[in-house]
């Protein structure tokens, strides 16, 4: 039921600790693509968001499509019961490869709805393991390295004003300068970016 709710309002928005810094206060300096890339995705998600996960496909095949960088932040809303973990075990996968740690975003994002509890994000992280040759540690960060991580891109985010997930940017770089817009309906993200590459295109 709450599931429900939270996919028909279209995105889950912080309920503690929600960012209130004004534009004017905040770092954009992060929101450009990639070295040697002229247009690239920039995206802050939560892996328990449903709405996330229903962007998901679409930012996928764009990213594909456009043979563009996606730069993917972990967000991780604070009543969640379990994004936090579901993050560090993406991070931790990403230590595998960064293909690998994609795939498990992929593949928590599919199965989001079977996934109730902390002890049923175990299960399946060990599945998936399990499905990809690789053996889970008992302890998957014991120093807190992957956590800290975590934490750096929900600070990165706070910075740049999210508050909720996902929040998407189409960020350009045209002969060193950089222009961010952010996705505020999914529906156009094709046509955004159909001007964003038209715009970096060429000696104009």
């Amino acid at each position: 039921m709450l599931r429900t709710l939270f996919a028909l309002v279209g995105a889950c928005a912080l309920v503690f600790g929600t960012a209130t810094q004004s534009k004017a206060a905040m770092d954009q300096s992060a929101l450009k693509p990639p070295a040697g890339a002229k247009v690239a995705l920039i995206e802050f998600a939560d892996l328990e968001c449903p709405s996330c996960a229903h962007q998901n496909p679409l930012l996928k095949d764009a990213a594909a499509k456009y043979h563009i960088p996606w730069e993917r932040h972990d967000f991780p809303i604070q009543y969640h019961h379990w994004s936090s973990v579901a993050a560090i075990n993406a991070r931790w996968f990403d230590t595998k490869s960064q293909k690998l740690g994609d795939d498990y975003r992929d593949a928590v994002f599919a199965s989001q709805m079977s996934i109730a509890t902390p002890d049923d994000l175990r299960s399946f992280t060990d599945k998936f393991a399990k499905d990809h040759g690789v053996a889970m540690p008992f302890v998957i960060d014991p120093q807190g390295k992957l956590a800290a991580a975590v934490k750096a891109d929900y600070d990165l985010g706070v910075s740049l004003g999210v508050h909720q997930t996902p929040t998407v940017w189409i960020v350009t770089d045209k002969h060193g300068v950089t222009n961010a817009t952010q996705v505020t309906d999914f529906n156009k993200l094709y046509s955004m970016l159909d001007a964003a590459v038209a715009a970096t295109s060429g000696g104009k």
